[in-house]
């Protein structure tokens, strides 16, 4: 899947980049405007695909002063199947949450990071993963590693895209903190949750516990 324009995954001409800025717009854009957005082609490129697109009806164009602002007619019967595309990234991280609830044996914590939870990716980026197992569940638990390689499975079906998980429990968690791991930043800053409390949330309470042992042992 492309994440940073996921129409692009099936209309991956100037027409998906086209559509994709229209499906996220709320106010009527120009030409120029849509074509700053999409990131792609030429300004006149651009102008012939909206042209094109408005003979069919699936988009809509209206005189703003000496300027021409297109919207994506969403009523048309095509519209739905736009906005599904625009929206996989969406889709895709409501379905990991969905799998995750199932789980007999939860994660502390799981959620997207790197391109995937960026919105920056292309179809050649991985996936990445982050899961949080808690400290009693061993990694080598078979309950636990059906459920992670089912989960990469899905990630895979749903994407296209290679999927790596980075898995680790809360002790070992802790020790990247305190070992100041320059991942743990890279989380903290990009992560997009699928499960559980937030990072931010998880990392907190590590620290509470930890005053709270530091004060105990005293």
């Amino acid at each position: 899947m492309d994440f940073g324009r996921p129409i692009g995954t099936v209309v991956p001409s100037l027409d998906g980049a086209v559509l994709q800025v229209l499906a996220g717009a709320d106010r009527g854009l120009s030409g120029r405007q849509v074509h700053g957005l999409a990131g792609v082609g030429s300004v006149a490129g651009v102008r012939l695909v909206l042209q094109r697109l408005t003979s069919t009806g699936l988009v809509h164009v209206a005189e703003a002063g000496n300027s021409l602002l297109y919207t994506l007619n969403r009523k048309h019967l095509a519209a739905q199947a736009v906005e599904l595309l625009s929206g996989l990234r969406t889709t895709f991280v409501t379905s990991l949450r969905a799998e995750l609830a199932t789980w007999t044996l939860p994660p502390v914590h799981a959620s997207l990071y790197g391109a995937a939870a960026r919105g920056d990716g292309d179809l050649d980026s991985d996936v990445d993963v982050l899961l949080i197992r808690p400290d009693e569940v061993a990694a080598d638990n078979d309950q636990w590693e059906r459920q992670a390689a089912d989960l990469l499975r899905t990630v895979v079906d749903m994407t296209g895209n290679a999927a790596q998980f980075y898995e680790l429990d809360l002790t070992e968690l802790t020790a990247h903190v305190t070992g100041n791991e320059p991942i743990v930043d890279s989380w903290c800053d990009e992560s997009v949750t699928v499960y559980g409390a937030d990072l931010t949330t998880v990392l907190s309470r590590l620290h509470t516990t930890r005053e709270l042992l530091y004060t105990t042992s005293r």
